[in-house]
């Protein structure tokens, strides 16, 4: 099977690729390079360089047969989504619904998308499963699941397979230290404190200690990004076995506050990491975790990387040699 994996040399996308590797298909990787590192582009991959949007790109890809592809070419900051909605408009939905037309085109039946927690916005009860309302609280929730939305349109009109993986919280780096590109201009709290830790960052901010919480922290859930991947594959080879599309939550279903994370990485580090508290960010709530049990009864799929000592170490043993 030769299989396109877009945003194939960023964060995610390269521990896709390396699930891919493993398994032996042949693999094409499209990244524009703007987030992507060229540390984790693999020489015995196809690569082409450019975005999605681009005509020329997507007659490159698929001038020949495409069997599935593994789709994360998309902005990710939520915050800058509501500053600059047109970036995310162009990148995300316009960049998507361009892939979406040359898969039909070219008669690629199976696409593995890259979805967010994000399109549920405050969550009503917890965990939260994939039968919670999704009423996004950002333009990139937004994005998401306007293409959720749009695949779901697509498998009725024209049979095309979608499985949406909406995440939690990815970290962690690859256990066997085969990624060597770290995440660039990262805006989530385990890279930003590891960025500091490793004198990339001179502190970091945790925003409000008065919620309702044990610490007073935000509640998170943290999923190491190799588990991740592991089920992007089992997804894949699940539409592939029943010609069924799917929409489930990744997480590991365990919440850890934003004071635990940062004290578990000092224990990992060994020194003190600045840090100062300042006041609550807009859109942040409480608690956000997930139940997974719909992943783990469709695809099988139990996360094994996700214990947070572990997942904490996996980055730092990269960030350390940095």
């Amino acid at each position: 099977m030769r299989i396109l994996v877009t945003g194939g040399s960023g964060y995610i996308g390269s521990h896709i690729v390396l699930e891919l590797m493993d398994l032996g298909y042949s693999i094409v990787v499209v990244d524009d390079m703007e987030k992507g590192n060229e540390a984790n582009l693999f020489p015995q991959n196809e690569f082409i360089k450019g975005r999605i949007q681009d005509p020329n790109v997507l007659n490159a890809v698929f001038a020949k047969p495409v069997d599935a592809v593994f789709h994360f070419a998309a902005w990710k900051a939520a915050g800058e989504s509501m500053t600059d909605p047109l970036k995310y408009t162009i990148n995300n939905l316009n960049g998507t619904f361009s892939l979406i037309s040359a898969m039909v085109e070219h008669g690629c039946k199976y696409i593995v998308f890259s979805s967010s927690a994000a399109v549920y916005g405050a969550p009503q009860y917890l965990p939260i499963d994939e039968n919670h309302p999704t009423s996004p609280e950002n333009y990139y929730g937004y994005t998401k699941l306007s293409i959720e939305e749009n695949l779901r349109w697509f498998d009725q009109l024209k049979g095309l397979k979608s499985a949406c993986l909406r995440y939690f919280n990815a970290a962690g780096y690859d256990p066997q230290g085969r990624i060597r590109g770290i995440e660039k201009s990262p805006a989530n709290l385990l890279p930003i404190i590891m960025e500091v830790a490793a004198g990339l960052r001179s502190g970091f901010e945790i925003y409000g200690e008065d919620y309702d919480t044990p610490d007073g922290t935000c509640i998170r859930d943290y999923i190491h990004v190799s588990d991740l991947a592991k089920a992007h594959i089992l997804a894949l080879q699940y539409m592939l076995k029943s010609n069924e599309s799917l929409t489930v939550n990744l997480g590991s279903e365990n919440g850890y506050s934003v004071k635990e994370m940062t004290e578990l990485a000092e224990k990992v580090v060994g020194k003190p990491i600045p840090h100062k508290i300042v006041g609550r960010r807009a859109g942040d709530p409480a608690k956000l975790y997930a139940s997974s049990s719909k992943a783990k009864s469709m695809l099988g799929w139990e996360p094994k990387h996700s214990d947070a000592k572990d997942l904490v170490q996996s980055m730092w043993e990269l960030y350390k040699s940095l």
